[in-house]
């Protein structure tokens, strides 16, 4: 008898050491060494989001372009916020949308000026007549060596991208947000494990755990269900723009029990479960996609 139709998960995406790399701020996906998959050629799929309106932050690359990728193809029109000079990354984005018979809208905004994070929303509704599906992924990761390398500018910045701007960003589509909508943030297993490198970004990451959860008590009256996704160690350009420390990349998600690192295509079909009516009885929950280990609030 032969084997049923299986793929042995250490080996299904890129198993290898990575080349010692790094890139300056805005790190590009397009410059990576392998290239991430984002599901540009293998994500399928079932018209789970027909009709509805998405905004993803950080969208231009990483687990925020796979989520994108997915909605288009599930039948969501996706706005995507990036960090300015991520332009490239973007486009590419984009004419995968539309590729799809999707709307798309290109924000390129920093999310730690006053107003940003209302203006995407605003903009959004602008372009789109709504919004149905918020998806909180932007992020700032650097890691440093040491607390006294920690300069305060950095954890304030920190803390303005990943979780202040999220607050900014629900306030503004809290109106928006009509029953059977989705909010899903993106948290990390650094939010129940944090590492010394990551001090401020676990910090981080750990309020937005919180945040969600609190979101869907808050919600659940009006109809809209919250969720988190807790990544692992996932291949992004966030990892190569200072986001380890000198000499990690190599050994980069070699640890975990599957003995790689992830890929952003292998979120996708969890952000696409928390955003559609498949997911109607989950809200409140944090999903761990972390190659094994474990997370718990």
């Amino acid at each position: 008898m032969t084997d049923a139709n299986l793929n042995d998960p250490r080996k299904m995406y890129y198993s290898e050491k990575f080349p010692v790399q790094e890139q300056n701020t805005p790190a590009l996906q397009d410059k990576m060494d392998p290239k991430p998959d984002c599901g540009e050629e293998s994500y399928k799929g079932y018209n789970r989001l027909e009709g509805r309106r998405a905004l993803i932050t950080g969208g231009d690359s990483g687990i925020g372009r796979a989520a994108a990728i997915a909605y288009a193809r599930e039948g969501a029109d996706v706005a995507i916020q990036f960090f300015p000079g991520e332009e490239p990354d973007a486009e590419e984005v984009k004419a995968l949308i539309e590729k799809e018979g999707r709307k798309a809208l290109l924000l390129p905004y920093d999310l730690r000026d006053d107003n940003a994070a209302t203006e995407i929303v605003t903009r959004t509704v602008d372009a789109f007549g709504g919004l149905d599906l918020l998806v909180l992924n932007a992020a700032q990761q650097i890691a440093q060596p040491s607390l006294s390398d920690l300069t305060m500018k950095q954890v304030h910045d920190t803390f303005k991208v990943n979780i202040i701007s999220m607050f900014e960003t629900v306030k503004a589509a809290e109106e928006h947000l009509k029953p059977g909508s989705a909010i899903i943030t993106t948290t990390s297993v650094q939010s129940f494990d944090p590492s010394d490198p990551l001090m401020d970004y676990a910090a981080t990451k750990g309020a937005i755990s919180n945040f969600t959860v609190s979101l869907s008590s808050y919600f659940a009256d009006k109809g809209v269900r919250a969720n988190a996704v807790a990544p692992g160690p996932i291949w992004t350009p966030l990892q190569l723009d200072s986001g380890q420390l000198d000499g990690a990349i190599p050994e980069f998600g070699q640890s975990s029990l599957i003995k790689r690192a992830g890929q952003p295509v292998e979120l996708a079909p969890v952000y696409v479960l928390l955003a559609s009516d498949e997911g109607s009885y989950i809200t409140g929950q944090i999903y761990g996609v972390t190659g094994g280990q474990n997370i718990g609030l």
